[in-house]
């Protein structure tokens, strides 16, 4: 229990620095100076304005100096990241694997929710983190190395043609690079195996919430919705019960 208390901790600390990361990175400005402040009266925030979930709580979700209100986003994030990190810990417990795996989820809520504000991937997340996700998968996840690179190139590939073919038949742009990129660095870091559970699971979600918003903003066919956030959300699934549904694929 204590140690699980210390991942949620952990997770919230995590999920406020996310929110700077969310914030700023579409702006191009640095996440690190200057130091936290509001975003209408620009004041810096005290350290004890800023603990992760009570500082909102306690301010009723506003500035303690202009009174603005504190968007509703920044102890979303932090609880989000909060749970996820407990629920890696219960898989993994305090490992390397877990490590390596929180950075990854957390790469992932930073470029969900910068994609739902722009409808970005910012390429400063994903370029990098193709290799770098790779690298991990190898020599630290222990995946084949032949399975992260087909991973990666399928991973890339496959909405790359879905792309191609999309703008060849509707002379419209259907998915940007960001999403191919994003899909080539989740090819890298857990293996081709794992692509047919992403892209199912991450299309029938998109497929849902997609006709859902289409019914309630009264939008046509056309009305555009960011793919990111349900590739992230799909590797989130995986991660936790997509191995089950591989190993039955693959009979291994």
């Amino acid at each position: 229990m204590f140690m699980s208390c210390f991942a949620f901790i952990l997770g919230a600390a995590v999920g406020s620095f996310l929110n700077v990361c969310i914030f700023r990175m579409p702006a191009e400005t640095s996440i690190i100076k200057p130091g936290s402040r509001c975003p209408h009266c620009l004041k810096p925030i005290r350290f004890y304005d800023n603990i992760p979930l009570i500082s909102f709580i306690i301010l009723r979700g506003k500035c303690r100096y202009c009174g603005a209100k504190i968007s509703w986003r920044y102890p979303l994030v932090e609880l989000l990241t909060a749970v996820l990190t407990v629920i890696l810990f219960l898989k993994f417990g305090f490992t390397l694997k877990f490590f390596v795996f929180f950075i990854f989820i957390s790469v992932l809520i930073v470029i969900t929710f910068i994609d739902l504000d722009h409808q970005i991937i910012p390429d400063i997340l994903t370029l990098p983190g193709i290799p770098l996700f790779f690298l991990a998968a190898v020599f630290l996840v222990k995946i084949p190395w032949r399975e992260a690179l087909l991973g990666l190139l399928i991973g890339g590939g496959v909405l790359l043609a879905i792309a191609l073919v999309y703008e060849l038949i509707s002379k419209r742009e259907g998915m940007g690079g960001g999403d191919i990129k994003l899909l080539a660095m989740i090819g890298g870091f857990l293996g081709w195996k794992s692509l047919l559970f992403i892209l199912l699971f991450s299309s029938l979600l998109g497929a849902i919430v997609g006709l859902t918003l289409i019914i309630i903003k009264k939008q046509d066919m056309k009305y555009a919705v960011p793919f990111g956030p349900f590739l992230a959300a799909a590797v989130v699934a995986y991660i936790f019960w997509g191995e089950g549904f591989t190993r039955l694929l693959f009979m291994n």
